[in-house]
């Protein structure tokens, strides 16, 4: 099927006939000569083509439509809005002089309405002063005709690159406030670890969506990365989504985006993250905190690929991979009518469990190891040395914050300067740690590393609890028994 679209007869009462003309007997050059980099930008890209020729707007339309995913054409202004205001266009060509309204004086309503892809003029008449109001009306650039076919596409080529940067740059500015941890790897050697990379292989080699499963802190996120890595779609985005952080009034915002004024303080309209993982991957994740409008919503993307923003008409395509995370149990999510049934069909055609950490606890000597090594740089300290009667004490805890829980406490440790025990039992009788030349006497282990801190701050008890992740009340109880 062609991926031209021009505007029917039957839509608006002006056809497009589909008789070419290649200005300066120039052929398009192939698709490949764009670079692979940006050949996969312009098969993702929907350009929008206004020019009252049919001669120019036939030719712009097949010289792009072997490269760009969607090509709409249109001979006015009037018949341009009304495309516009149904789909998500990337990059509009646009002629200056239009019967009716000019393509500049379109151009200022576009922008005013919160259009903010790229605009090529294009016109056969021009002057500085025509020039400097184009480009006060909002283009991004400015060709003259007759042009060579290598102007347009040099141009067209420059425009999504810079689309494809200001995408870029917002998700590295989103994935920075949110101190996303990139470097993390699945650690450990352990038999549920290597059974977990070998489900996540398998998967990234199929377009299905994906669910994984498991508790709280298993490393969820850092196993939907490594199946995205490992996938066709590694070189796209990858749009983690933490669902129970986001206010059920903004989360269709967030994911679908938004049109000027739906909703009061929406000046602008704005693009949703599923437009932002284009080509990629979306993780959502604790995906049952969705409320059930979006639930629907997310449904009908899973069934025709195609978003519609917040209070807007447009129906954008997207191409983009899901992958959910729970710590709850859909299927009783579902049985208790918080879930839907049919989305919990479509989330679950794999279904992989993350292993809690009291489960592979063979693997605590190479997380903490993983953790001492890349979390030191960052805060700036020293390592510290685990000793392995140490590494034998944390194999005794169970773990109920599982690998999460293991890598505060090792942040903590590094910020002591000591490996700190006593927060894993607080208020509770420790076991003991054997085998070491520490004290065997946990309480005596305890003492000294309490006294360790409070030296460290000289002597303010305040600090040192917060340090020591107890009460301050806890904090003296323990050095009066010590008098």
């Amino acid at each position: 099927m062609s991926r031209l679209r021009p505007l029917s007869d039957a839509g608006t009462g002006y056809g497009v006939s589909p008789t070419i003309v290649t200005p300066m007997n120039q052929q398009p050059a192939p698709a490949s000569e764009d670079g692979d980099r940006l050949s996969e930008g312009w098969q993702r890209s929907a350009v929008l083509i206004v020019d009252d020729e049919e001669g120019m707007r036939n030719f712009l339309g097949k010289t792009l439509e072997r490269r760009c995913g969607q090509v709409m054409l249109a001979g006015s202004a009037e018949q341009a809005d009304t495309l516009a205001q149904a789909h998500r266009f990337d990059l509009v060509i646009l002629d200056i002089t239009l019967p009716g309204k000019s393509g500049i004086a379109w151009l200022r309503e576009l922008r005013e309405q919160g259009y903010a892809g790229e605009v090529i003029l294009i016109t056969a008449f021009a002057d500085l002063e025509t020039a400097i109001e184009a480009l006060r009306a909002g283009a991004s650039d400015f060709i003259l005709k007759p042009f060579r076919v290598s102007q347009i596409l040099n141009a067209v080529k420059h425009s999504l690159e810079r689309a494809h940067l200001r995408r870029e740059n917002w998700l590295l500015r989103r994935s920075l406030r949110q101190r996303v941890a990139a470097r993390q790897a699945l650690v450990g050697g352990s038999a549920p670890m290597r059974s977990l990379r070998a489900d996540l292989a398998r998967a990234a080699g199929v377009a299905s969506t994906v669910l994984l499963s498991g508790e709280s802190g298993t490393g969820k996120e850092l196993a939907a990365r490594a199946l995205h890595q490992q996938s066709l779609r590694a070189r796209a985005p990858f749009v983690p989504v933490a669902c129970a952080t986001v206010s059920a009034e903004h989360i269709e915002s967030e994911l679908f985006g938004h049109a000027r004024g739906a909703f009061p303080g929406a000046t602008r309209s704005r693009d949703g993250l599923l437009f932002y993982a284009q080509g990629g991957t979306l993780f959502l994740d604790e995906v049952a905190e969705l409320p059930p409008p979006v639930q629907a919503a997310l449904l009908r993307v899973l069934d025709d690929h195609r978003i519609r923003p917040l209070g807007g008409e447009q129906q954008i395509e997207v191409d983009v991979r899901i992958i959910a995370a729970t710590n709850r149990n859909l299927a009783d999510e579902v049985a208790a009518g918080r879930f839907r049934n049919d989305l919990y069909y479509r989330l679950q055609v794999v279904e992989i469990a993350l292993p809690p950490l009291r489960e592979h606890k063979a693997d605590i000597p190479a997380l903490v190891a993983h953790f001492v090594a890349t979390l030191a740089p960052q805060l700036g300290v020293e390592p510290i040395g685990v000793s392995e009667p140490e590494l034998a004490y944390l194999g005794q805890y169970d773990w109920p914050g599982n690998v999460r829980e293991l890598r505060n406490l090792v942040e903590r440790s590094l910020i002591l300067g000591a490996l700190n025990l006593s927060a894993l039992y607080p208020g509770e009788t420790r076991p003991a740690l054997a085998g070491s030349p520490l004290p065997t006497d946990l309480h005596e282990l305890e003492k000294r590393h309490i006294l360790t801190v409070l030296d460290s701050v000289t002597g303010d008890k305040t600090r040192a609890a917060q340090l020591l992740g107890i009460s301050r009340r806890t904090l003296e109880r323990r050095c009066a028994e010590w008098q």
